[in-house]
């Protein structure tokens, strides 16, 4: 197996494991949303710490630490992923599963939008029109849940910044997450600790139980590494198709194992969703592929 096919298969693995993760956090009940997230974020620092260590990182994370610049991008980084992993946790354990896919479906034009807003990029005439078809069919429903699709806004809003953050920063990402879990850490292990005081935490109700609560800092790591391993092997472009399996996973199990209901209007909102997407993708692609092309011929003069 070459290279870039070791990169694509490790790619689409970890797209695969994100898609399923709906399956995975059920399993965590009864614990609630913010108890899974405190442990998510306590185990993946064990995990992480163990990873910078075995990989001789350490250097790298003390310039993160010597970096007032660093130190707060990846501080916004840290508290938006905090939210966005709370926001999945909540949604999948309230039966909003078709919504959190739809906040994944969303988040490339989401992405787009936050370049124009602060990095006052331009968009081409394409990508405005995808963008307004994404629009018209958050409009669509809303109307039909009686309320903004919060669970998508609060996901595709904090991916996106949690990327333009990440983008801005430019380290590694296991130092990077690292960092992340790190100012996360005492507000989660002093949530755990009041639980703990209050008679209400779950850990240690059962073996099984306390060792998938233990799990969600393995769950974290492995497919970012897959991501990580991935990135550097395939082009933008392909990682930029590849993100599109991980909602569609969502959307299906939403549908299919956890019977959520879709109403004729979610049906044709979601189709003007993965429209916008394909005219998006389309258009990006094309634009790449002119890109290289004069820079092939720029440089052959």
């Amino acid at each position: 197996m070459n290279d870039e096919r070791r990169g694509f298969v490790l790619g689409a693995a970890a797209y695969v494991m994100w898609g399923v993760f709906p399956l995975y956090w059920t399993l965590l009940e009864p614990a609630g949303a913010v108890e899974i997230l405190a442990h998510r974020i306590c185990w993946s620092l064990v995990v992480l710490l163990g990873l910078v260590l075995a990989l001789r990182r350490t250097p790298q994370l003390g310039a993160i630490l010597r970096s007032r610049r660093l130190v707060l991008l990846l501080t916004v980084a840290s508290v938006v992923i905090g939210l966005n992993w709370g926001g999945f946790i909540w949604g999948v354990n309230n039966h909003r599963v078709v919504e959190v896919s739809l906040g994944y479906f969303i988040n490339p034009l989401v992405t787009v939008l936050l370049g124009v807003v602060v990095l006052k990029e331009r968009l081409r005439p394409l990508q405005w029109a995808a963008i307004g078809l994404a629009t018209v069919a958050v409009v669509g429903l809303t109307l039909d849940y009686g309320h903004p699709p919060w669970v998508a806004f609060l996901l595709a809003g904090s991916f996106g910044t949690y990327g333009l953050a990440k983008k801005k920063a430019n380290v590694e990402a296991v130092e990077s997450l690292t960092f992340e879990t790190l100012v996360l850490a005492p507000v989660a292990l002093g949530y755990l600790v009041w639980l703990w005081s209050q008679g209400s935490t779950t850990f240690g109700t059962g073996i099984g139980h306390s060792l998938l609560l233990a799990s969600t800092g393995l769950v974290t790591a492995v497919p970012l590494i897959c991501f990580g391993a991935a990135a550097i092997r395939v082009s933008m472009t392909t990682i930029g198709l590849l993100q599109y399996l991980a909602p569609t996973i969502q959307f299906a199990l939403g549908i299919l194992f956890f019977h959520e209901d879709m109403t004729p209007v979610k049906w044709f909102g979601f189709s003007l969703v993965w429209l916008a997407l394909v005219l998006f993708t389309t258009e990006t692609v094309h634009h790449r592929g002119r890109q290289l092309r004069l820079a092939a011929e720029a440089a052959a003069v």
